[in-house]
């Protein structure tokens, strides 16, 4: 199992920037992709960015392309989430998550996923 611990978050104007952080901690070595998912209040699950550990695969859901950037340092075990232009309709708790499975189009899938963190909050204000 990988412990997930998120950091970062929090209140930001519109327009703002805001750096997530994903610490993993446990079986890191298992770890083969990272993702970030996101929840607003009242609406399902959504898919934001994922990233190969080990590859050059990296995915976004288009409502973020060319705002976020996912990235990886290996050697510290974290993960990224760089938010730039934040938008009111980003305010959300965002997860992320870690899988041993290969890269798949499954990625956008949260089912997909076997290890979460606990989540931290993210709120943009018009």
């Amino acid at each position: 199992q990988v412990n997930l611990v998120e950091s970062g978050g929090g209140l930001v104007q519109a327009g703002g920037s805001l750096r997530l952080s994903c610490a993993a901690s446990g079986r890191t070595f298992g770890i083969s992709r990272m993702a970030w998912f996101r929840q607003a209040p009242g609406k399902a699950q959504e898919f934001v960015a994922a990233i190969r550990w080990n590859g050059p695969n990296i995915d976004y859901t288009d409502s973020v392309k060319g705002r976020f950037t996912i990235s990886r340092d290996n050697a510290k075990n974290t993960g990224y989430l760089q938010m730039n232009s934040l938008k009111p309709e980003d305010t959300a708790v965002y997860f992320c998550a870690a899988d041993s499975a290969g890269w798949s189009s499954t990625v956008r899938r949260g089912d997909s996923w076997s290890d979460w963190g606990q989540g931290t909050q993210v709120t943009v204000s018009s």
